[in-house]
This record gives C-alpha cells, structure tokens and sequence, in this order.
C-alpha cells in the first residue's frame, strides 16, 4: 500500500471541537457553497458518508469506517475508481488550538502511481488546508 501524507496544519481551534465538528459530515454544509463547482458536482453528505463527483476522476463516496475520539477519523471508498483510505489526524498543541494531518493508503501499480502522484499529493493539500480553515467555533 502506498502511502501519501499532507503537510501538517495549525488549526486555531480546540481538539475536541475539530474532531466534533469532521466526525459528523453532516457539519459540511457550511463549506458546500465554497467549492468549485467545475471541479466538483454532485455533493451529497450525510453524518457517516459523503458523495461527489469530481472531474475527470468521476464518482467518490466515502464512508466513516473508524472514529477514534478526538483523535482521528478513517474513511473507507464505497465507490471510487481506485479503492483508497483517507485518515484525518488531529493532535493537540495547547487547549485552543490543534494541529491536522491528511493521509491516503492506495493500493496502486508503478505506472499508475506516477500518474496519479502529483495530482493526490496536490488534492490532499487542498483539503488539509481548506479544513484548516473551517470555523470550528
């Protein structure tokens, strides 16, 4: 399994309410509007799943699969045209702010894994920095 890792990202908020807030995606509602709709369509969420369809790579769903309490939340592919799974880690730095961490485990060949490098190392950091940014309070 491959591995791929985000930076790791200051969050100005508590541990308790980033991982309250990421653990039910039913909380995504406030972030719909500000996606880009020619990259990503079709965003249906509810507290355990999520659903989008993103150019060129087509449908994804995602399922929580394991919470860990304040710490991390694992998904799980129900629908993708490569199975993956993506953690969110989150550890504290002082009691109001936290730090966050994406990483994705693919099982990919070596030709596909060089296509699809660039493009998921560069996804993963525009996720990890978008949930960085999320008002948690």
């Amino acid at each position: 399994m491959t591995k791929f890792e985000s930076s790791i990202k200051q969050v100005a908020a508590p541990q308790a309410a980033v991982y309250a807030k990421l653990s039910d995606l039913n909380h995504l509602k406030a972030l719909k509007d500000r996606l880009p709709e020619d990259k990503v369509k079709g965003l249906s969420f509810d507290a355990d799943t999520l659903s989008v369809e993103m150019a060129p790579v087509g449908k994804i769903t995602l399922q929580i699969v394991e919470r860990e309490p304040e710490k991390c939340i694992k998904f799980g592919t129900v629908t993708s045209p490569l199975p993956f799974n993506l953690w969110i880690q989150i550890v504290p730095v002082t009691e109001q702010e936290c730090k966050i961490k994406l990483t994705i485990g693919i099982e990919l060949n070596p030709f596909i894994k060089n296509m699809v490098q660039g493009p998921l190392q560069d996804g993963l950091e525009k996720m990890v920095s978008m949930l960085a940014m999320i008002p948690y309070a």
